[in-house]
């Protein structure tokens, strides 16, 4: 898996508070967004699955 390029346009107030939270961690701004987006893609991926296997199993038979 290669990697590409994003770019942003974000308010300087956002990206003070991005620089904020990224040096609490010693990362730079650039890491934080993106493990924020993995971090977030994942928890959405994991409710997703988890809800699927709700309806499977609660799922009356026909």
């Amino acid at each position: 898996m290669g990697s590409e390029v994003l770019s942003l346009r974000v308010d300087g107030e956002l990206l003070e508070r991005l620089r904020q939270h990224a040096a609490k961690r010693g990362m730079s701004v650039q890491d934080y967004v993106v493990r924020t987006l993995i971090r977030d893609d994942f928890d959405q991926r994991f409710k997703t699955s988890v809800d699927e296997t709700e309806r499977f199993y609660t799922t009356p038979p026909l």
